[in-house]
């Protein structure tokens, strides 16, 4: 089934009456089955973006649709059935197994009685094995790799069958085979599946070689918003990061960037 249509409508958060605005207002909608990167640097308001667009917070101003409902009225077991939502590092403490843990993302899917039948375990074997973490099912989450990790908090995420994918930093603090095998995951459940994916994400190369459209933020307003090749231009990058680069053709035509150090060319 076709994801529904997540738009935002004149979207303005702050964290208190008295603090100033996290974002200013805003509109931004997402197609269905697109791959969308944010990009900002830190404090640019990208986290609280997607927990507004994720249903988590609650905007000062404007509204949050999803397909043509306010988000903030569907109920929460319907929202989670449609829409996941995977946070930037969440550690999780308890020893529990990976399944476990794949096994929490069916809570909206539970019996009156809180019971999952036999037909929520195929499904937890399905979005472990789509994951790549089957093998883990039976080891303890707090002794894998922060890959497999993450690996299991997407496997968690699809469990809800939710069919738009929200991820704050999913490739954060691993190494770039990690990172790279998160984004190829993401990738696949975009092609094969038809998710709609949205992620903020720091590494500008990686989200030119997996994203079909970009947004760049800066102190919570958009830049810019289009297809890699229109966002990652040195003058717009130099706005929003600070830093001098080049841009080159790169795979299929993505832009690839070279940071230019600010003291010049090493000899």
């Amino acid at each position: 089934m076709k994801p529904p249509r997540l738009q935002a409508r004149d979207l303005a958060f702050s964290y208190g009456p008295a603090s100033p605005r996290v974002l200013e207002p805003l509109d931004l909608g997402l197609e269905p089955g697109s791959f969308v990167g944010l990009l900002g640097p830190n404090g640019s308001g990208k986290s609280t973006l997607l927990k507004l667009l994720a249903g988590v917070l609650r905007p000062d101003q404007g509204r949050v649709e999803l397909g043509e409902e306010d988000l903030h009225r569907i109920p929460r077991g319907r929202l989670a059935s449609t829409l996941a939502f995977v946070p930037q590092d969440v550690h999780v403490w308890l020893p529990f197994t990976c399944r476990e843990v794949v096994a929490m993302g069916r809570y909206v899917h539970r019996s009156g009685l809180g019971l999952l039948d036999s037909g929520h375990d195929e499904v937890i074997r399905r979005c472990m094995a789509d994951t790549g973490v089957l093998d883990l099912a039976e080891r303890r989450i707090t002794e894998v790799s922060g890959g497999e990790a993450q690996r299991v908090r997407i496997a968690q995420a699809l469990a809800q069958e939710a069919r738009i994918l929200v991820l704050d930093e999913p490739t954060s603090h691993l190494d770039i085979s990690f990172q790279v095998e998160v984004m190829d995951l993401l990738s696949r459940l975009n092609r094969t599946r038809g998710m709609t994916v949205l992620a903020a994400l720091h590494d500008l190369n990686l989200a030119s070689l997996y994203c079909d459209r970009l947004i760049a933020l800066r102190q919570g307003r958009v830049m810019r918003d289009g297809p890699p090749a229109a966002v990652l231009e040195p003058a717009l990058l130099r706005a929003v990061f600070g830093v001098e680069v080049e841009v080159q053709p790169g795979p299929g035509q993505s832009p690839r960037l070279f940071l230019v150090p600010t003291g010049g060319r090493r000899p």
